[in-house]
C-alpha cells in the first residue's frame, strides 16, 4: 500500500516567493541546482537553455511541493502521502533503474508548498524507506494541465477527500525517494512506475499499487524513459509516455519528443552563432583599429584625437598670426588648454572644439586689394546692364570718394525699386568692379534675433550668426555682403531682428560687433554693405536713417527693347542650343511682348516670356527632325587587291562649336587591319559631290578602269561600293534634310501662337477725350500707369449739388475729390460768373479699372480739370496727361514717381505732361532717352494748368 500525494506545484523557489495558483499535479525532476543543460544535451556539446526535467539516472534530484488553494484551511493535510512500508524491498534494483517521471516546466508562481505535507515528507524522510507516491492531477475542463481556472475554491484538489481525490489523479505515478529536505526545498529520486489498484483509506488517502515491469531488454525501456525525460515539452505528452508500457511505442512517442527538442535547439544555435559572429566582428574590427592607432602613435604617424585637434587648430592660426588681434589669440590658447584636459567623450569637449573650429577659421587680418578704377567700374557696369544712367553714376561716385579717402566703407547703400529691376545683380557688379568677394544672404521674413547675432554656445547645436558665416564662407574680413529684402523683416518672440540690423549696419558700431556665439568682438567696419527693398516705407525709421538710397525706379520700353535683344534673347536662345539661323524673333514681336505682356518696371517677366517663346520654337524645330547635336565623322575602308572583308566603322566626336551645318558629315579613307591601296581624306557636304567621290568622270558605277583590268578584283570592291553607297546616301540625306528646314519667324502677327492671347490692352482709350474726361498719372508697382478721371452729370434742380465717386477710390483719394469739388465752384465763378453748373447738378466722379484699389493726393488736378470741363462743356487738350495734388487755395504740391509716371506717359503716346514745379529735378535727373520728344510743363497753382488744358482755341460742346 502505498499514501497517495497529490502533487500540485513543483519548483526550486521558497513558498513566500509563489502566487496562488490552481490545483494541478507536477512532479519536477532537475539536476541539483544547474537546470539550463540537459544531459543528453550536454552529452552532444549542444548548449541547451530551459528549465531542468526528471530523469531516471542515480544522482538525478527531483523538487517536490504541493500547493494549497486561497483558503489556506486545514483540509490541505489530508494531501499528505507515506510510502508503504514493504515498498522498498518489493523493488528491483533493475526496477529502480528503469523508473521514469512527467516533467513540467517551472513556473515561479507555482512555487509553493503545503506545510502539513511537508511535515509529512519530514518524518517520511527519517524513517528506514523514505519514499512517496507521485501522481499527476487531471484536468476535466482544460487539455493543459499547466492551466486551471479558479472559479471555485471548494473544487481545489486540496478540499477533496477519499474517492473524489482519487478520481481527479491519473492512475500511473512515480515512485520517488526522499533524497534530501533542505527548508522548504524537497529533492525526489524517481524509481519506477506505479499505477493505482485500490483505495484503502480516504483519509489521508493511502492506496494500493503495483509495481510496473516491462519484458524486454533493460537498455531499450531505459533509452526511452531517459529521451522523455530530457524533453520540456508539455507535461501531458511527458505522461503519455509514462503510461504506455509497450517500450517499441514508448521509444516511437519518445523520439517524437527529441525530434522537437533538436529542431529548438537547431533555432537556438544558429541564433547564438548569429549573435556571437556579430559580437565577434565587431570587438576583432574594435581590438584591431586600438591596435592600429597605437602602432601608428608609436611611429608617429599619427597623434590621439585631442593631440591632432589641438595641431589642426594650431596650424590654421598660425599663418594669420601676425594679423590676429591679440584678444583672439589669447582666447584661442585659453581653449586650447582647456580642450586638452577635457576627455574626448564628454560632451564639453565637442563643444569647445566646435567653438575653435569657428574661432581659427576666420579670416582674421584678411583683406583683399579694392580696385577704385573708375573706368573699370564703368565698363563692368555696362556690360552687365543697359541703361540705369542714373544709378550707374551714383555708383560711380561711391567709388571716386573712395579712391581719394583710401577705402571705400562708412557708407550703407540701399538699392530701392520694383521686383526684377537688377538689383541684386547691381550689388554684383559693384562687388566685381571693387574686386570684392561677394555675399548674399536675405531677411525677408527673418523673425529670430539669433539669425543676425548668432546662438548661445550652451543650446544644442548652437550656431554663430549670418555675418560670422559670411566671414567664413568668403575667406577675407573685407566684402560687400547685400542684404536683401531688408523692407520685409519680420519680427517674433525672439526679439527683433531690426535692433540687431541696428548694430551690423551702423558705421560707428560695427567696429565691435559681438556675435553671441563667438563671443568676442569683431571688425565689420571694413565690410560694405549694400540693401536691397521694393518700398522704402517698409523700413524701420532707424534703419533707413543709416542708409544711402539709390532709387531704380525700371526700364522704358526702349530700355527693354536694348536689354531683350542683346541680353535676354541671346542667353536664352543659346540656354536652348537653337543655332541664330534657325530662327528670326523680329523688333515688331519683342515690342508686342513688351507692351502687351511685360508692362513691369523690371525684366524678369520679359525673360521668362521669352525662355517661353524659345521652347516652343525648339519643339517646333525637333518635330521637324532638326538635330543640333555634335557632327559625327564617318571612316570608309577601301581594300587591297585581295581582300578579305570589307570594314565600314562610323566614329561620333564631340565638337565644342560648328560654324554650320555644312560640317555635319565628313568622310575619310583610312588603313585599318588589312594593306590598303591608297588614303584619300575628303569632306562631302552635298549629295553631287558624293557622286562625285563615288563615280569620278569615265568610270561607270559599278566598276571602274582598274576593275576591269584586274577580273581577281572586281568582286570585292563592287562589294566594298554598294555598302559604301548605302551608308554615304543614308548620312548625305539626313543632312540636306537639316538644311532644308524653314526658319521659324515669330513676329508681332504670330506672337500669340507662342505667348497665348494678351495680358494687358492699350491703356489709352481715347484718341481724343471727350468733355468731362481727362488723363491722369498714377505710380504703381509695375512702375506706372496713366488712368482717367470721369465726371458725369446725373441731374439737375435747385439745391441738388452733390458728388457722388466710385473706382474703389480710397480714404485720401475721396478726399481730394471733395476738394476739387470746392475749388471747382470757384473757378467757374471765377470764370463764368453766370454758369450755375455746380450749384444745380448732382455728380458723379468715376476712375475706371473699378478692381483695381486707388488711393493718393497726386490725382487732385486732374480731378478738377474734369469736373471744370464739363461744368464749361470744353475738350481737354489732345495728348495731355497731368498729376499733382492740389489744394484748396489752388497751389499744386509736389508728387512721386516721376520717372513711373513719365515712361507710362511714352508707353500710352502722350506728348504733353503737366508736373508741380517742385519735381522739376526729379524730372531733369532723368536719362535723356527718357525725356525725349516729350512737352513738360511745370506748375505751382492751378491757373496754369487751366490756361493749358483749355487753350483758346478750345471747342465748346453744343448744349
Amino acid at each position: 500500500m502505498l499514501r497517495a500525494a497529490a502533487a500540485t506545484t513543483a519548483g526550486f523557489l521558497p513558498p513566500r516567493l509563489a502566487a496562488e495558483t490552481a490545483p494541478a499535479a507536477r512532479v519536477v525532476a532537475a539536476a541539483g541546482a544547474e537546470v539550463r543543460s540537459s544531459p543528453l544535451l550536454r552529452a552532444l556539446g549542444v548548449p541547451r537553455g530551459g528549465a531542468g526535467i526528471g530523469s531516471a539516472t542515480p544522482g538525478r534530484r527531483m523538487y517536490f511541493a504541493s500547493g494549497s488553494d486561497s483558503s489556506g484551511s486545514a483540509a490541505d493535510s489530508d494531501s499528505e502521502a507515506s510510502s508503504a512500508a514493504g515498498a522498498g524491498e518489493e523493488e528491483s534494483e533493475g526496477n529502480r533503474s528503469s523508473s521514469a517521471v512527467a516533467p513540467a516546466i517551472i513556473r515561479p508562481e507555482d512555487c509553493h508548498t503545503d506545510p502539513k505535507l511537508l511535515k509529512a515528507l519530514v518524518e517520511n524522510h527519517k524513517r528506514s524507506f523514505p519514499y512517496a507516491g507521485a501522481f499527476l492531477v487531471k484536468n476535466e475542463e482544460d487539455t493543459d494541465s499547466n492551466t486551471v481556472t479558479r472559479s471555485d475554491p471548494k473544487k481545489s484538489i486540496h478540499g477533496l477527500k477519499g474517492k473524489e481525490l482519487l478520481k481527479h489523479l491519473h492512475e500511473i505515478g512515480t515512485l520517488a525517494k526522499i533524497t534530501s529536505i533542505q527548508g522548504d526545498q524537497v529533492l525526489l529520486l524517481g524509481h519506477c512506475r506505479l499505477r493505482i489498484t485500490e483505495m484503502v483509506e480516504e483519509d489521508p488517502l493511502t492506496v494500493k499499487v503495483d509495481h510496473l515491469k516491462h519484458m524486454v531488454d533493460f537498455n531499450y525501456q531505459r533509452l526511452a524513459d531517459f529521451g522523455a525525460a530530457i524533453s520540456v515539452t508539455n507535461k501531458l505528452l511527458c505522461q503519455g509516455v509514462l503510461e504506455e508500457l509497450d517500450v517499441s511505442k514508448r521509444l516511437m512517442l519518445t523520439l517524437e519528443l527529441v525530434k522537437r527538442e533538436l529542431e529548438i535547439t537547431k533555432l537556438q544555435q544558429s541564433i547564438a552563432k548569429t549573435i556571437e559572429e556579430k559580437i565577434t566582428g565587431e570587438q576583432r574590427r574594435y581590438l584591431l583599429n586600438e591596435q592600429l592607432k597605437a602602432i601608428k602613435k608609436e611611429l608617429g604617424l599619427e597623434t590621439d584625437d585631442k593631440t591632432a585637434l589641438s595641431e589642426k587648430f594650431r596650424k590654421r592660426i598660425e599663418s594669420r598670426k601676425e594679423k590676429c588681434p591679440s584678444h583672439i589669440l589669447q582666447v584661442i590658447e585659453e581653449e586650447l588648454t582647456k580642450l586638452q584636459l577635457l576627455e574626448a567623450s564628454s560632451s564639453e569637449f565637442s563643444v569647445t572644439s566646435n567653438y575653435l573650429d569657428w574661432l581659427t577659421v576666420l579670416p582674421w587680418g584678411d583683406y583683399s586689394d579694392e580696385n577704385f578704377d573708375v573706368l573699370r567700374a564703368q565698363r563692368i557696369l555696362d556690360e552687365d546692364h543697359y541703361g540705369l544712367t542714373d544709378v550707374k553714376e551714383r555708383i560711380l561716385e561711391f567709388i571716386a570718394v573712395g579712391k581719394l579717402r583710401g577705402s571705400s566703407q562708412g557708407k550703407i547703400i540701399c538699392l530701392c525699386g520694383p521686383p526684377g529691376v537688377g538689383k541684386t545683380s547691381i550689388g554684383r557688379s559693384v562687388a566685381r568692379a571693387l574686386n570684392r568677394k561677394f555675399y548674399r544672404f536675405s531677411v525677408g521674413g527673418l523673425s529670430d534675433i539669433a539669425e543676425i547675432k548668432g546662438h548661445r554656445r550652451t543650446y544644442v547645436g548652437a550656431m554663430p550668426g549670418k555675418m560670422v558665416q559670411c566671414l567664413k564662407s568668403v575667406g577675407t574680413s573685407n566684402p560687400l555682403v547685400l542684404i536683401d529684402e531688408i523692407d520685409k523683416l519680420g519680427r517674433g518672440y525672439s526679439g527683433d531682428p531690426a535692433n540687431a540690423l541696428l548694430e551690423l549696419l551702423d558705421p560707428e558700431q560695427n567696429a565691435n560687433f559681438l556675435d553671441h556665439y563667438l563671443d568676442v568682438p569683431i571688425d565689420l567696419s571694413k565690410v560694405l554693405f549694400v540693401c536691397t527693398a521694393n518700398v522704402i516705407e517698409m523700413i524701420p525709421g532707424p534703419l533707413l536713417d543709416r542708409m544711402e538710397i539709390i532709387t531704380i525706379a525700371g526700364y522704358i520700353t526702349d530700355e527693354k527693347m536694348h536689354i531683350a535683344r542683346d541680353y535676354l534673347e541671346k542667353n536664352t536662345r543659346e540656354a536652348c542650343g537653337i543655332m541664330p539661323e534657325q530662327v528670326e524673333v523680329t523688333d515688331s514681336a519683342l515690342l508686342a511682348l513688351i507692351e502687351n505682356y511685360c508692362r513691369e518696371a523690371g525684366v524678369r517677366n520679359l525673360q521668362k516670356q521669352i525662355e517661353k517663346v524659345y521652347r516652343k520654337i525648339a519643339l517646333q524645330l525637333v518635330r521637324q527632325g532638326v538635330s543640333n547635336e555634335p557632327a559625327r565623322e564617318i571612316t570608309l575602308v577601301e581594300p587591297s587587291e585581295q581582300p578579305t572583308g570589307v570594314s565600314i566603322a562610323t566614329e561620333v566626336e564631340n565638337k565644342s562649336q560648328r560654324d554650320s551645318l555644312a560640317e555635319d558629315v565628313s568622310v575619310h579613307v583610312i588603313p585599318t587591319d588589312f594593306s590598303c591601296e591608297k588614303i584619300n581624306v575628303v569632306s562631302l557636304t552635298t549629295k553631287s559631290e558624293v557622286d562625285h567621290y563615288e563615280h569620278p568622270k569615265g568610270v561607270s558605277k559599278e566598276t571602274s578602269a582598274d576593275d576591269k583590268a584586274t577580273p581577281t578584283n572586281t568582286s570585292g570592291k563592287m562589294e566594298a561600293n554598294e555598302h559604301t553607297e548605302e551608308v554615304m546616301e543614308a548620312l548625305v540625306d539626313e543632312a540636306l534634310v537639316d538644311k532644308t528646314v524653314e526658319k521659324v519667324v515669330v513676329d508681332a502677327s504670330n506672337l500669340d501662337n507662342f505667348v497665348g492671347k494678351a495680358v494687358f490692352q492699350p491703356e489709352r482709350i481715347y484718341d481724343q477725350t471727350p468733355v468731362g474726361v481727362v488723363m491722369g498719372l498714377a505710380w504703381n508697382a509695375m512702375g506706372g500707369s496713366t488712368l482717367y478721371i470721369e465726371t458725369a452729370k446725373v441731374e439737375d434742380g435747385e439745391k441738388k449739388g452733390a458728388l457722388v465717386v466710385t473706382g474703389q477710390l480710397g480714404d485720401v483719394m475721396k478726399e481730394s475729390a471733395q476738394i476739387a469739388h470746392t475749388i471747382c465752384r470757384s473757378i467757374l465763378h471765377e470764370k463764368e460768373p453766370n454758369n450755375t453748373f455746380f450749384t444745380k447738378s448732382k455728380l458723379h466722379l468715376h476712375v475706371p479699372a473699378g478692381a483695381t484699389p486707388k488711393d493718393g493726393p497726386s490725382a487732385g488736378c486732374t480731378m478738377v480739370t474734369s469736373m471744370l470741363s464739363l461744368a464749361m462743356g470744353k475738350l481737354v487738350k489732345k495728348d495731355l496727361a497731368m498729376t499733382g495734388e492740389v489744394t484748396l487755395t489752388g497751389r499744386i504740391l509736389p508728387i512721386g514717381g516721376v520717372k513711373e509716371k513719365t515712361i507710362a506717359a511714352r508707353r500710352s503716346g502722350i506728348k504733353t505732361i503737366i508736373f508741380p514745379a517742385a519735381n522739376r529735378r526729379d524730372f531733369d535727373e532723368l536719362a535723356p532717352n527718357v525725356k525725349e520728344g516729350l512737352e513738360v510743363h511745370f506748375v505751382d497753382k492751378y491757373s496754369e494748368i487751366y490756361d493749358l488744358a483749355f487753350p483758346s482755341d478750345s471747342q465748346a460742346l453744343a448744349s
